[in-house]
């Protein structure tokens, strides 16, 4: 089954410690939970948090939610929801865009 993901994500809540380093560029690995069968208040299907290692997992400690997931296509041949869609008008990028990013 093929399905289309529509992903959300506040990047000032990546935890800049988690960064990698590879060959192509700067990376974080991330987590999608996804439920096709139900949708929050929002029509969100799921989240994305950002991954911890093993050990971390075994201690229970648990990534940011760093956004949400929304099922906006299905193969069966049915639309879902369309994703939201950047307002037409974007507003002008700060001076500090390097603070806002974590990056």
């Amino acid at each position: 089954m093929k399905i289309g993901i529509s992903i959300n994500i506040d990047v000032t809540k990546i935890d800049k410690a988690r960064i990698v380093e590879g060959k192509k560029g700067k990376y974080i690995d991330v987590t999608a939970f996804i439920d096709l069968d139900e949708q929050d208040e929002y029509g969100n299907n799921g989240m994305v948090t950002q991954n911890v290692t093993k050990e971390e997992r075994e201690a229970k400690v648990r990534g940011p939610i760093l956004g949400n997931a929304k099922v906006f296509y299905k193969d069966e041949g049915q639309q879902q929801q369309k994703p939201r869609q950047a307002p037409a008008k974007q507003a002008p990028i700060e001076d500090d865009f390097d603070d806002v990013v974590p990056f």
